[in-house]
Order: structure tokens, then sequence, then C-alpha cells
């Protein structure tokens, strides 16, 4: 797989990353042997970039990253965690899948954005990991505590970066004016944007995708299916977007935008992941995968051919905006 420089980092990485959050169980069980296979697939299909959370499954998702992990050379991989939540005992009785993920319900993510707790969740993901370092540190959804990450999380992380115990900095989000403010502050390695920077929507290029341009930081994308929406060829009448029922204009685009492909011989898929990387502040595009099959498919889109007749329609019948950047655009 073709790879891309992780900003400024010094690191290579696959222009499509694991998104662990599967592996954690999110709405559905995976059995061990199915994630076990998906990592092996990925490893496999030339995904070297690995994404994962204490918050995906309340610890499961890393338990399984780290137990395949320690079983190829470490050297080739960037493996990334994030901080903010710290996985505390549950009082009282368990509940039915916590927060999404079908775990056991005995335990709960408790939110800290302090110095203290950052570095006490990295001491605690590297010991479920089973791992001595991470490559990629990231604040995780401080939306609601923008200021404590600001005072406490994001100064530690820079310290931890300085001291060697991480390699790469940065911030992973599901909104982009909070992150463009981080870039004015905070001299970030990496954001990670999540659903908001797709075929069907593209705000992010008032303002974050242009500042991380101007900071030299690298853009990882997650959700670049809409969380459900572009992933099929044809988007069914009950599709999502953005986690809820997909808004009858939004799903009018996307059947448009999937009719145009087929009329070329491509896909959807190929077109949403195709036109993410277009962008040049975007490295790489992590999918959510829960299968060998998923991961297959999903690493090979970005080399699934897409002609340039499929962009060249796209631009003319408005169906992204006139600044977003498109593959055909070299060519035009």
């Amino acid at each position: 797989m073709r790879t891309a420089a992780l900003g400024r980092t010094g690191l290579d990485v696959p222009v499509v990353g694991f998104g662990c959050a599967p592996l954690g169980n999110l709405y559905a069980e995976v059995t061990e042997a199915r994630a076990r296979a998906a990592l092996e697939a990925a490893w496999e299909s030339g995904v070297r970039c690995f994404d994962t959370a204490p918050y995906y499954g309340l610890g499961l998702s890393e338990r399984r990253v780290g137990a395949f992990l320690r079983s190829v050379p470490r050297g080739e991989l960037v493996l990334q965690t994030k901080v903010g939540r710290l996985l505390r005992p549950r009082s009282g009785e368990p509940v039915r899948d916590p927060h999404g993920f079908a775990v056991p319900g005995d335990t709960e993510p408790v939110w800290d954005f302090s110095a203290e707790g950052v570095r006490r969740s990295l001491s605690e993901s590297l010991e479920r990991l089973g791992l001595d370092r991470v490559d990629v540190a990231l604040v995780h959804d401080p939306d609601e505590f923008e200021g404590e990450a600001r005072r406490g999380a994001l100064p530690e992380l820079l310290r931890l970066r300085e001291e060697g115990v991480v390699g790469a900095v940065g911030v992973g989000m599901n909104q982009a004016a909070m992150p463009t403010r981080f870039l004015g502050e905070f001299d970030l390695d990496v954001v990670l944007l999540a659903g908001r920077y797709n075929l069907v929507e593209q705000d992010a290029l008032d303002d974050l995708l242009p500042a991380a341009q101007r900071a030299g930081t690298a853009v990882e994308l997650g959700g670049v299916f809409g969380s459900g929406l572009l992933a099929a060829a044809e988007p069914a009448d009950d599709a999502t977007y953005s986690y809820a029922p997909a808004p009858q204009g939004v799903l009018r685009r996307a059947r448009r935008l999937a009719a145009i492909g087929a009329e070329h011989g491509t896909t959807l898929p190929a077109m949403a992941v195709q036109m993410a990387l277009a962008h040049p502040a975007v490295t790489c595009v992590l999918l959510g995968v829960r299968s060998a099959q998923e991961v297959r498919t999903g690493a090979a889109l970005p080399e699934v051919p897409v002609p340039g007749a499929v962009w060249r329609r796209v631009r003319e019948e408005g169906l992204v905006r006139p600044d977003a950047p498109l593959p055909g655009d070299a060519a035009a």
C-alpha cells in the first residue's frame, strides 16, 4: 500500500489505517477469532497504522490490538491511542452494552484531562497493550472540557513528547472548530477528524484543513463513509449519516454520487476514500472494520479505478464544494 508522511513526525503511514473501535465490540460482539483474523488480514494487506483508545470497548480494543501487535515487528507499525478517559470499576450493578459497546458493564470511563490523568492513562494503556510505547497519543473528545484540555492534557502531552515517552501528539474529535483553535496555540503533530470531511460534507475546508496545512500538521480522517451512508454501492432507504437516519437531501446527494460512479464502472466507497485522500493536508483515512473481508475490501479502495470523468461530473453537478480538492484536479 502506498504511504504518506505523517506531518513532521518522521513517520510514514499507509494511506489506509485500521480504526479499532469495532474490535471493542462497538454495537455488536466481535469474537476473539474474528478480531484476530481482521488484524491478520490488515497486516497482510499492508496496513501498518492502528488507532485505538481506552474508551473502545472499555479496554477490550487495546487488549486485542496489543496481543496481535506483539507478534509482528514493532518497528514496522504506527500505534496510536488516546487520553482523556480513565477506566474505573463501576459502582453498583453492571449495565448492559455500556456506551454502545457490547462488553461487560462492570467498568466505566471517567473523564480526566489533567496532566496527572494523561500520564496515568498512557501507563494503563501500555499495560493493556502489553507494549512499551505508543507512537502517537491524542487527546480524545474534549468537547465539554476545552479549558481542562488546554491547561492540562495538551501541555502534558507536549512534555511527554519532549521526554521521548511518545513520538507524536495531537487531538482526536468529531468537530473541526476546537482542533482548529488548538492548532493556533499548540505545536501538534496530528489531528484526527472524525465524520466532518467526506463526499457529502466539507465544512472543515473553512477552518481545520487550511490551519493544518499552515502548521504542517497531519490530518487523519475517520468516518469517511459517514457512519454508513457512503459505505455501500447504493445507499439504502434506512442509511445512516453521523449515526442518525440520513436526511433526505443528503441521501439524494449520495445516491446521485453513487449513480455517477456506477455509470463509469466504479463504486461509491472507492469514491469516498479517494476524495478524502485528495486533500493535501490529509495523510490517511482510518476505516473502522470488524472482519477480514472488510479489511481487505477497505485496504484496496485507494487503488480501485475511478475515471477522471467521474470527478468532472461531480464537479459540474455541484455535488461537492467548489473548493474541495478532487483526485481529478491534478489532471484537469
